[in-house]
């Protein structure tokens, strides 16, 4: 059969040709997801890859490509465990999450822990708990016509989750909104901040795929605001960044809000490219020394 669709694939470029790649992409795609389920992801790889190369408009695949080398790259725990290992370890009276989605980390969040997500499209797969509430409207939106602290029954923020538009700017804008609702000892965690490779990192989404380009957040927080703590987590997908010293009476972001996004958005892909891991702050994806980082 092997042989046959061989032949097909490079026989020419008609209808039947076309249809052959798709069956022998199909064949690849499912010995990859065999060899996933078996935990072999390295084993697995190849065959994501020449489904990808055989049938390149299919995103299914393309995108099984870029979540497997995203995982090799970082083969420690999952951003979803590494989120559940801090709310454990920190036990905040307050959470906020920017970006709800399907709700999976919203519901991480127990009682008495009081949680709020803002998402303008929340698409909850699950009920929430009574402790856990979401606000279907943007983050400039909820941040301009809410009081947060009340909303938290007068306390400030203590971890934050921000996990929404990627796009920079609008991550700067919830950074700041976020960071002058804490308290100094509060915590800010940011995805999707160490990107994969330039196309998934675009700031349109050409894959399914997408980081977008929340990666300039760090340079730029590094740069203008170095009394803060930034720790990007090398966790699969895309990195967490875990960023601690907040300063809730700094409105430099505010500011200087147009100046700054005129600069970090003229900042090319390829001024990461000789010392990714050094400019965005890589650090381990080690459990013990994650904690020691929250003081």
């Amino acid at each position: 059969m092997l042989l046959r669709l061989l032949k097909d694939v490079f026989g020419g470029g008609n209808a039947r040709a076309r249809d052959a790649r798709r069956a022998l992409a199909a064949e690849h795609f499912q010995r990859g997801m065999a060899g996933l389920n078996a935990g072999r992801p390295q084993d697995a790889l190849p065959d994501f890859r020449r489904a990808a190369e055989l049938a390149p408009e299919d995103p299914a695949y393309v995108g099984a490509v870029d979540t497997i080398q995203a995982q090799l790259r970082f083969p420690g725990e999952y951003y979803f465990e590494v989120l559940k290992r801090i709310l454990e370890a920190l036990r905040p009276r307050t959470y906020l999450e920017v970006g709800v989605f399907q709700g999976e980390s919203l519901r991480l969040v127990n009682a008495p822990t009081v949680a709020i997500g803002v998402d303008p499209e929340p698409q909850l797969t699950a009920p929430l708990a009574p402790n856990q509430r979401v606000f279907a409207e943007t983050s400039d939106a909820f941040f301009a016509s809410h009081d947060v602290r009340a909303e938290l029954g007068g306390q400030p923020i203590e971890l934050a989750f921000i996990d929404g538009m990627h796009r920079f700017e609008y991550a700067l804008r919830d950074f700041a909104n976020v960071e002058r609702l804490c308290a100094p000892q509060s915590t800010i965690l940011i995805h999707d901040v160490y990107p994969l490779d330039r196309v998934t990192a675009e700031r349109e989404r050409r894959r399914s795929f997408w980081s977008g380009d929340i990666w300039r957040l760090i340079v730029l927080l590094k740069k203008v605001r170095p009394d803060l703590s930034i720790h990007t987590i090398a966790t699969a997908p895309t990195g967490l960044a875990l960023v601690r010293k907040l300063d809730p009476s700094s409105r430099l972001l505010f500011e200087r809000h147009d100046e700054l996004c005129r600069e970090y958005l003229a900042l090319d892909y390829s001024w990461l490219e000789d010392d990714m891991a050094g400019k965005l702050n890589l650090f381990p994806n080690d459990w013990t020394k994650v904690r020691a980082l929250l003081g």
